[in-house]
């Protein structure tokens, strides 16, 4: 064996990646498919999906890479997966999917009619815990399913998470990581456990322990790869499959977080920022911080639910000129606009955006706004505000979770699609006052994954080890002091500001909509 390779499958939203690592964090060979259909909607806000499409897309890579390298298969020694989280099979006792699959994109909503005992609603009344519990009740894809589909649920033998099933389809075993359990399902966060009928939450979502799967660490071996899975994708037979987590937690490992003075933001279809803690800390009250994939680390995260989706919105809505003229020029019509908005100052002349197209747990009732239009403004300074917005939300992230943790961050590291923007890093940088650092590869999320494969099978000693080896910074960019001071004059005095005044005008929108389609 010359080097050593780890092969990753990738699964996310918008694409599936297989990917050839080696233990310098560099790639032999990638292969990326594209979904044409990521998802699709038979009712508003539903986002489903074919019960084995993921399964096949991996199929798919898997056999287009490992063809066009086939000198190198015997130098595999692990393959790892990671994928999007919260995503939801039912499947029957012969583990054999019910139903199609329910994206972390779907929007449906259970009826909430009182289903808690009375003594837990009146904890939660007194804890200030009721309406996120409601919310989350209803949120809850299960408890949708028990009400609108008792035959499916009736015949539910297993309630997994999509990387479970993946597993299972792998390798004939369905278990998986504890830093997989990431979504609405009745998970013991703190304690790396599935709750029990004792624990004050697992009303919101009731799922019997029996429909549950295994759960490992993360670097266990799950399993071994079958003459089935192998035939159809071409991974060599017995290789092992090593517990990972999931997409977000592998990426912020990926990106070199595993201490408290870094945090790590994503710059994808959703936004996040993660911290890795030692301790269990709650980023805001009532969500849980979540295991990450050290099993001695947990990474709180606040998420803006649409985060840089806002700019394929922009595009699709007000961009087509824009998307034209980049076509024309060979590049993306974000490409083109990056162009367009480096030279506008920043605050985009009076221009703020407040990116909750989505409302969150916390605050449901929110809404996006964009104040301080004057004649002058462009489509240009929305693209601009759109990303000053999100940099904004994110910086008033980092600092609730800093006081909540008593940490303080002093370093940034940038992953996701959105960090291949140079002016997105700069402004990120500018407004967070610190170094935002780029590493070698977008494929942080990948990259975490393997590292996790190498050190399990004795390459590395250490996640330090690895780090070292494996995550190479290659763009630093450093906040300009007076672009920085502009933008904390606009966070402390304008953007803070902004959800407190609208809020009560945002319910009354809520209010009128909802007497209007009552009518």
């Amino acid at each position: 064996m010359s080097t050593p390779l780890v092969l990753t499958f990738d699964i996310g939203t918008q694409s599936a990646r297989a990917l050839l690592t080696k233990p310098d964090g560099s790639f032999l060979d990638i292969e990326q498919l594209k979904y044409s259909e990521p998802y699709y909607s038979r009712n508003p806000g539903w986002a489903e999906q074919r019960p084995d499409f993921y399964y096949d897309r991996i199929c798919e890579a898997g056999r287009a890479l490992l063809s066009r390298n086939e000198e190198a298969l015997e130098d595999i020694i692990a393959v790892t997966l990671t994928v999007i989280r919260d995503t939801v099979l039912c499947l029957d006792k012969d583990n054999q999917p019910l139903r199609d699959i329910i994206l972390w994109l779907d929007k449906r909503q259970a009826d909430f009619n009182n289903p808690f005992p009375a003594y837990k609603r009146v904890i939660f009344k007194l804890a200030g815990m009721q309406d996120a519990t409601n919310i989350l009740y209803k949120a809850t894809a299960s408890n949708w399913i028990r009400q609108y589909q008792p035959e499916i649920w009736a015949k539910t033998a297993k309630y997994v998470v999509l990387p479970t099933y993946l597993n299972y389809k792998m390798t004939g075993r369905l278990a998986d990581s504890e830093a997989n359990m990431i979504g609405h399902i009745p998970f013991d966060y703190k304690h790396r456990k599935w709750k029990t009928d004792r624990d004050l939450t697992k009303c919101i979502c009731d799922v019997e322990k029996e429909k549950l799967c295994t759960l490992l660490k993360s670097g266990e071996t799950i399993g071994y790869i079958t003459k089935e899975f192998s035939e159809k994708s071409g991974v060599p037979v017995g290789l092992p499959l090593i517990a990972t987590g999931s997409d977000k937690g592998c990426e912020t490992l990926g990106l070199s977080v595993i201490k408290e003075n870094k945090a790590s933001i994503s710059l994808g279809t959703t936004a996040t920022i993660q911290f890795a803690l030692k301790k269990y800390v709650e980023p805001q009250p009532f969500m849980p911080a979540y295991p990450a994939v050290p099993n001695d680390i947990y990474n709180p995260e606040i998420e803006i639910y649409r985060g840089f989706w806002l700019l394929s919105w922009f595009v699709k809505e007000f961009g087509t000129a824009d998307a034209m003229e980049a076509k024309e020029l060979g590049i993306s019509a974000e490409q083109l606009l990056d162009k367009r908005i480096e030279k506008l100052p920043p605050g985009c002349e009076g221009l703020l955006l407040q990116p909750y197209w989505t409302p969150g747990i916390i605050n449901p009732t929110s809404k996006g706004a964009v104040i301080g239009f004057a004649d002058y403004h462009t489509h240009y300074h929305i693209y601009r505000a759109i990303i000053e917005g999100l940099a904004f939300e994110l910086y008033h992230s980092m600092r609730i979770m800093e006081k909540r943790a008593k940490v303080n961050i002093s370093e940034i590291y940038i992953g996701g699609g959105g960090a291949r923007s140079d002016i997105s890093c700069q402004i990120f940088a500018d407004v967070f006052g610190l170094p935002v650092k780029r590493i070698q590869t977008h494929e942080a999320c990948s990259l975490g994954a393997s590292m996790v494969a190498f050190l399990a099978k004795g390459i590395f000693t250490s996640y330090d080890e690895a780090i070292d080896a494996m995550v190479h910074e290659k763009d630093v960019f450093q906040p300009d002091p007076e672009t920085h001071i502009t933008y904390m004059d606009l966070y402390l005095n304008a953007y803070r500001k902004i959800f407190p005044k609208l809020n009560p005008i945002y319910k009354k929108i809520i209010q009128i909509v909802k007497r209007r389609d009552i009518l």
